[in-house]
């Protein structure tokens, strides 16, 4: 007999008004996958992370955990925990009350709950810091504490809504990898909200990419990357070169909508003799990103595009703004888009672009 999911969502429909937040969204989440929802401000990710939570009742559709059906079960009835991202501690606890807390609430005799909670101190590394109050820890260390009191209650799967968000770039990467580290130890479901795709990339094992309250694009980090179904998956997972029906016409020689990441494509100052295909332009920018460099061209053939080079031992000398450059790539690596609008024009943006314009 087939493993139940952790979750079931069918035909998950939640209206604000007039407006359809989740639009008849079907979806299963296995257990102990690291599964995230990404997509940018109001697609919808976080509001069905909150039904699945309870704290929003849906308008229509239902949710099932584990098999059963809990759509009109309160929050408290769900074998699910949430961790949010202002970490929402007990300012007047200790470390030890804050993670012991949901053991009081459930009646835990005080000896079991505290034995309970230094051992889930001890899985994020902080049974040192069980007197501390909240204020008298680092952001990281805060956020640890968040994760060792919504594991602490044994939950079946644990939700997580941007726990991230509020820590630097650095800390984020290192907690990222502990929390990898901590959903392999506890072999539960872990259902993550971002909008950073690095993020989601990085941590899980499946993905789900939300556009306007529905799944744009569902699989692996790899079939997302590598294979995206949309303008919008290309554009919004990584950075892509879109081409739309005229420029794939004029550039690719191809009919339709295609992309193809910078990194798959190669710039030279001298014209390719390898037989790939080949097109000329201008070099207008060259960002330098430590490990990579970003070149921007315009093609003679009208659109912008980005080639990513990696900063190796092969890598040129520095290029001055106006060279004359070819690009060239193999056309295994262009992918057929669908649903994008005709005659449209792209300019490539880079992550800090596109954070810019989302806020």
């Amino acid at each position: 007999m087939p493993e139940l999911p952790a979750i079931r969502l069918t035909q998950l429909t939640k209206l604000f008004g007039s407006v359809s937040a989740v639009d008849h969204l079907d979806l299963e989440i296995a257990a102990g996958e690291f599964f995230s929802m990404l997509g940018p401000s109001g697609s919808g990710k976080t509001t069905v992370l909150r039904c699945i939570a309870g704290f929003e009742q849906p308008t229509s559709g239902t949710i099932e955990l584990f098999g059963q059906d809990v759509t009109d079960k309160p929050a408290a009835s769900r074998p699910v925990n949430t961790v949010f991202q202002d970490y929402a501690l007990f300012p007047h606890m200790n470390v030890l009350d804050n993670v012991a807390y949901g053991l009081r609430v459930r009646g835990v005799a005080r000896a079991e709950r505290r034995r309970r909670a230094m051992d889930a101190l001890a899985s994020v590394r902080l049974e040192g810091f069980a007197t501390r109050k909240p204020s008298q820890l680092s952001g990281g260390q805060r956020q640890r504490v968040a994760l060792a009191r919504a594991t602490v209650v044994q939950p079946k799967a644990l939700l997580l809504d941007e726990p991230l968000g509020a820590l630097d770039l650095k800390l984020r990467q290192q907690m990222q990898v502990e929390l990898k580290q901590l959903q392999h130890e506890l072999g539960i479901a872990f259902v993550f909200v971002t909008h950073d795709q690095d993020e989601a990339l990085t941590l899980s094992d499946r993905i789900a990419v939300f556009n306007n309250g529905r799944i744009e694009q569902l699989g692996t980090p790899r079939e997302l990357y590598e294979h995206p179904v949309s303008r919008f998956v290309a554009d919004f997972v990584g950075t892509s070169n879109l081409f739309d029906r005229e420029h794939a016409q004029s550039v690719l020689r191809r009919d339709g909508e295609f992309s193809i990441r910078p990194e798959k494509l190669t710039l030279s100052t001298v014209p390719d003799s390898s037989g790939s295909p080949t097109a000329s332009g201008t070099l207008v920018e060259s960002v330098y990103a430590g490990n990579s460099i970003r070149r921007v061209v315009d093609l003679d053939a009208g659109p912008r595009i980005s080639v990513l080079e990696h900063n190796d031992r092969t890598h040129r000398d520095e290029l001055d703004r106006g060279t004359r450059v070819h690009v060239s790539w193999n056309d295994d690596d262009l992918r057929e888009l669908a649903g994008a609008e005709p005659g449209t024009a792209h300019v490539p943006r880079s992550r800090g672009e596109k954070e810019r314009q989302e806020s």
